[in-house]
């Protein structure tokens, strides 16, 4: 299943990527633009992480690889835009470190959990699900970096990317103590 529909979604979000980030780099563009730009992107790519989790299972087209890819996308195109914004003055570089750590430890924490077959002590959690949609807000307010429709985006994107830094440290601390018994047990 490595080339239906939702998995090409999938690989449109990874493809995005270069696309983002060139955006800021684009020689004599107004920085309003590439704002405006890079925000339209983040906001059409990170809408195909539902699009595609809707047509997998609407189109019965679910696969082992797909679900590999998807979170793989996800941590690829947010610790991408973190980084941008970390370079561009736009997140503190502590936030950044934050969720992307956590990222790389709790996907090889799952990696981990799969090999010794306990998968379920790691799966997704409510608590996972907001810090990822508050960073899917968050993110494109910092993109914008400017007023919105009355609206402060620099203010309320850095607002919500620190309640997502709460919700990543949060959900890492969930995960962990999910996973120690069978550490514990294998480790006997």
């Amino acid at each position: 299943m490595f080339l239906t529909v939702p998995t090409l979604l999938t690989w449109t979000r990874i493809a995005a990527i270069p696309l983002i980030v060139a955006v800021f780099y684009v020689p004599g563009w107004p920085v309003a633009w590439a704002n405006a730009v890079a925000t339209g992107l983040f906001i059409v790519f990170a809408l195909t992480d539902w699009a595609d989790g809707y047509l997998a299972r609407r189109l019965n087209q679910t696969s082992a690889f797909g679900a590999f890819l998807d979170p793989v996308a996800d941590k690829f195109l947010v610790s991408a835009c973190i980084l941008v914004l970390v370079h561009l003055g736009r997140a503190d570089v502590f936030a950044g470190l934050i969720i992307i750590g956590r990222e790389i430890a709790i996907s090889a924490l799952r990696e981990w959990m799969a090999q010794i077959g306990a998968t379920r002590s790691v799966a997704v959690h409510l608590v996972g699900k907001l810090k990822t949609a508050t960073q899917m807000v968050a993110i494109p307010f910092l993109l914008y970096d400017g007023v919105l429709w009355g609206v402060d985006t620099r203010w309320w994107g850095t607002l919500l990317l620190w309640v997502a830094v709460v919700l990543t440290v949060w959900s890492m601390v969930y995960y962990l103590r999910r996973a120690i018994p069978e550490i514990r047990a294998r480790a006997r």
